[in-house]
């Protein structure tokens, strides 16, 4: 939330298990005009679906190890989208994951799969995640 650059996401838990992301790209975000870089697009599916785990609220994250997308549709700015992501193996030390990013109509325009090593937070970075807001919020 605090990166200037960054597309302040919001996560949420659902009662399926899955983790549910709400945001809205603007012009920093922007691959080609109106359209919202690839690469941001990846980037929040791989923590969209990564957060999953976090779902219990456990200490232990999802660090990616591979990460394969599909675009179907293009990703326009300004609008509000909704990336959901889950697990759908658990393996003991990895998990592989599922998710989608959804157009304001409900269109899927990008799939995603991964795997994930679980690992402590400790193992993983330095920091507190109150203070830097690295959290997957209850459903309401």
């Amino acid at each position: 939330m605090k990166n200037v650059a960054g597309v302040k996401v919001f996560f949420y838990e659902q009662a399926d298990g899955s983790v549910l992301a709400r945001f809205t790209g603007q012009e920093i975000h922007q691959g080609y005009p109106g359209r919202m870089h690839g690469g941001v697009v990846s980037g929040i599916l791989d923590e969209t679906m990564g957060r999953a785990v976090m779902f219990n609220g456990g200490e232990v994250w999802g660090v990616t190890v591979a990460l394969e997308l599909r675009f179907k549709q293009a990703v326009p700015l300004f609008v509000e989208l909704t990336a959901v992501g889950r697990i759908v193996k658990d393996r003991g030390v990895y998990f592989e994951g599922a998710g989608d990013l959804l157009l304001p109509d409900g269109t899927v325009a990008v799939e995603a799969k991964g795997k994930f090593w679980k690992l402590p937070l400790s193992e993983i970075a330095d920091f507190d995640t109150e203070r830097e807001e690295w959290r997957v919020i209850p459903d309401a």
